[in-house]
């Protein structure tokens, strides 16, 4: 497929989602921007955060780490079911009693202010490492297959990519992304659905055919049951869990969505309707993992290595969608990759601006601004945040080193604990805490759980953290806050 053709998709989706954009924002307003006016259809909220969750990680990881974990991150998403039940039925209520705009809120009712500001500044932190990170995996994937040949900068396609994200976003916020996640996500799995029977139809299978393929291959193994490995089951299912109720019930990107529906009645009917959703397009994707190294080994084609000579896994499906099941197949991968970059960003860049806004800017409580001095400095913030996320796409691209990219990544995760630990401290318990103390416990907690991450097998016989290192890092910042909590000792 040629670049041209490519750069053809990318110009035309965009028009299309710009055509929905359009739509979407007229009239909208901050409150449009920040919360949809209240007004976001549960459905589409829950079709469109199928898009937001997956994002271009997985549409790019999920199907190429196969070749390695075989059909082991199944264990993380039936953890991710139980997760959403407890978003649905403790958060999400908490959520619309209190009428937050910014779930951070909460925090400063419940524990203070230095509770309130720290707890939203790992927000912002995870959110602009994860969304970069999420968006320089698919931009690097067109980079090293379309824009490398036309002889286009990376700095130009990072820099266009999130312009076309601000624009699209700067204006109807929130009411607009419930629309475009919707359109975004529909691409995406169109994408999946016919790369699967693409290459059905070149390995000549039906679909009894292909559940016989998979199920006797090398790559179906679902459950893993030694306790050591990162993938045993309790480890990856609990993991999952709680990775669930942290980077969605705990995420402002996340949760702004959900608090846009008309109440929590609806707000309910959306996570739990999407969570039974995302369980099976994850086995989609999982499928797709299969098939391609099913397709590779059947066909004999070269994949690209690393200096080690390791199998680069996220170029798997690009390499055989692009180059070997026909011009449909690359058109297809070409719009669902753009539709897994886009949600990598747009919900991001809104979230983050939303928090600075209300949670350190106190934009909501400014009585003495009008609502176009507010608009205009939501506008400054909104480019502020923009200009950040394209810095550090740069960063990673200069560092231009896989582990250190994943190190960053992880770490960015490992900010998810202290806010887990906050939340269940505050809501299983009654106790007042030092607030001027919390930024330290905050602090410490993903410090010590690093290191111990680090020692694991030195100090527990081989035992290896996997997901489950978020659990402990809640204990820990849990632990912390009850031991602040304690009264100070009278003489």
């Amino acid at each position: 497929m040629s670049s041209n053709l490519i750069l053809i998709c990318v110009i035309s989706y965009s028009i299309l989602l710009f055509a929905v954009t359009w739509y979407t924002s007229r009239g909208a307003n901050n409150e449009s921007f920040f919360v949809g006016n209240r007004s976001s259809k549960w459905y589409l909220v829950a079709y469109g955060m199928i898009g937001a969750s997956l994002s271009g990680v997985t549409f790019i990881s999920v199907p190429g780490t196969v070749g390695i974990a075989q059909f082991g991150y199944f264990q993380v998403v039936m953890g991710y079911l139980l997760g959403y039940f407890v978003i649905a039925l403790v958060l999400l209520p908490l959520y619309y009693r209190l009428n937050l705009t910014s779930i951070y809120t909460y925090l400063q009712q419940r524990f203070g202010n230095y509770s309130y500001k720290i707890g939203a500044l790992f927000f912002i932190f995870s959110r602009t490492i994860g969304a970069a990170f999420r968006l320089y995996i698919v931009v690097n994937v067109l980079q090293t297959f379309v824009f490398d040949e036309l002889g286009v900068p990376f700095f130009v396609t990072v820099a266009v990519f999130i312009a076309l994200i601000l624009l699209y976003t700067y204006q109807g916020g929130v009411k607009t992304i419930v629309y475009t996640d919707t359109l975004q996500t529909t691409f995406m799995l169109l994408s999946v659905i016919l790369s699967v029977v693409f290459i059905m139809n070149q390995l000549n299978l039906n679909v009894g055919d292909l559940l016989d393929k998979i199920s006797n291959s090398e790559y179906s193994q679902v459950v893993f049951s030694d306790w050591r490995l990162k993938t045993f089951f309790p480890k990856q299912f609990f993991g999952g869990m709680f990775i669930a109720i942290a980077m969605t019930g705990l995420d402002q990107e996340m949760m702004q969505k959900n608090i846009s529906c008309k109440n929590v009645g609806e707000a309910k009917k959306n996570v739990l309707t999407f969570s039974f959703v995302l369980l099976f397009v994850n086995l989609l994707f999982l499928i797709l993992g299969a098939l391609l190294y099913i397709y590779v080994n059947e066909a004999g084609i070269p994949l690209m290595t690393n200096e080690n000579g390791k199998i680069i896994s996220d170029n798997v499906f690009p390499t055989i969608a692009l180059n070997y099941l026909g011009s449909l197949s690359a058109i297809f991968f070409i719009i669902g990759l753009i539709s897994a970059a886009y949600p990598s960003a747009d919900g991001a860049l809104t979230a983050l601006t939303s928090v600075f806004c209300i949670d350190f800017l106190g934009l909501k409580e400014r009585q003495h601004k009008t609502e176009a001095e507010k608009t205009k400095i939501r506008y400054a913030v909104h480019v502020g945040f923009a200009f950040l996320l394209l810095s550090v796409i740069l960063i990673f691209k200069l560092i231009n080193n896989d582990a250190v990219i994943n190190n960053l990544f992880t770490w960015a995760g490992y900010t998810y604990g202290p806010l887990l630990g906050l939340y269940s401290f505050g809501m299983l318990t009654k106790r007042k805490v030092r607030d001027n103390w919390v930024p330290i416990i905050c602090i410490l907690s993903p410090i010590i759980c690093y290191l111990f991450n680090i020692y694991s097998e030195q100090l527990l016989n081989g035992y290896q953290f996997g997901f489950e290192i978020l659990i402990v890092n809640g204990a820990v910042t849990f632990l912390g806050l009850a031991i602040i909590s304690l009264p100070l000792k009278t003489k």
